[in-house]
């Protein structure tokens, strides 16, 4: 590390440190990943290529305190989380996880906490995937509201990756809340007016087992990643559980936190899934609200984001701003 990576880094790590003190005023700050694709991809720009994670991952080595989550839960617990401590965590399951944010983990020194759904791994696609990779191969057109349920007006197919884009997060928008079955249903109809859809994006039971053999934390995150506010009690219970036991009959290991499907309070889950969490006997769970928690948060409810930059001045600047808020989810 060069001279000026010093003096550019120790003035830094102080002001983190006020802002993220340690002890028992401690602040916690949990990252949010999904995906990291070897090169950046002009249709979803926000994910993360390579060399941009790898960044990442060497800036939280220098600046920040990156602990495995269950650890960090528990030294807040305790009042004894050190200061600028911070903890990556990635949902859903995807192969790249392990063939692309693995090497770079380890070579970062960086542990992280890997949320899978277990109905997707060998081969499955989760329904935003198929709808990104539907939008990518469709000719220019438009989509009508008779096609899509949900869609207020007919959506244009453009040829730019700028209209793509938008016709992406409008198409997921109208279904994503749909009942699952009917979910389901109007994203098949849009897979079959394309040709060779990938099979290969989530991961094999060999990758994750992998991941688990490197000491990475694996953490439940349903069986489909349902909306649990959308499910019947005893489905999202069955969802919960079930998610867990497949995962410890692949690692033969416990397996201890979890990520709400998409994690929202309130509209993607509610007090009855914390309830069901802390009644399988999770040490902690976590959301998507911004925000740190500290050691008044329900350890149930534990905040995330996900600084998305691709310059280190504004992802170290976000993650500042982010220390100002409390999350206490009590």
């Amino acid at each position: 590390m060069s001279p000026v990576t010093l003096l550019r880094d120790a003035p830094l790590r102080t002001l983190l440190g006020a802002c993220l003190p340690g002890g028992g005023r401690a602040r916690l700050s949990i990252l949010i990943y999904h995906r990291v694709l070897a090169t950046h991809d002009p249709l979803q720009p926000d994910i993360p290529d390579a060399a941009l994670f790898r960044r990442h991952m060497h800036l939280l080595a220098r600046q920040f305190r990156p602990l495995p989550l269950l650890e960090a839960v528990r030294r807040l617990r305790e009042g004894s989380l050190p200061a600028r401590a911070v903890c990556v965590t990635f949902d859903d399951g995807y192969a790249d996880n392990a063939a692309i944010a693995l090497p770079l983990l380890q070579q970062s020194g960086v542990p992280a906490t890997f949320f899978v759904s277990t109905g997707f791994l060998e081969g499955g696609r989760m329904f935003n995937d198929t709808v990104f990779e539907v939008v990518r191969r469709l000719p220019e057109g438009t989509l009508s509201p008779d096609e899509v349920p949900g869609l207020d007006a007919p959506l244009a197919i453009g040829a730019g990756a700028a209209s793509r884009i938008a016709a992406a997060h409008a198409l997921i928008g109208a279904v994503k809340y749909l009942e699952p079955a009917g979910r389901q249903a109007v994203v098949g109809r849009l897979a079959a007016r394309v040709r060779d859809l990938p099979d290969d994006l989530m991961m094999t039971h060999a990758q994750l087992r992998a991941l688990h053999a490197a000491g990475m934390e694996i953490g439940g995150h349903t069986v489909s990643h349902p909306i649990l506010t959308r499910t019947p009690a005893a489905v999202a219970r069955a969802e919960i559980a079930g998610g867990r036991a497949g995962l410890e009959a692949l690692i033969d290991a416990p397996v201890r936190s979890f990520a709400y499907p998409n994690g929202k309070p309130g509209a993607d889950y509610g007090p009855e899934h914390v309830a069901m969490v802390r009644e399988l006997g999770f040490d902690c769970a976590v959301v998507t609200s911004h925000g740190v928690s500290v050691a008044a948060t329900d350890p149930y409810q534990l905040a995330r984001f996900t600084p998305w930059d691709r310059s280190e001045s504004r992802f170290q600047l976000r993650m500042l701003r982010n220390s100002r808020r409390l999350h206490l989810a009590a």
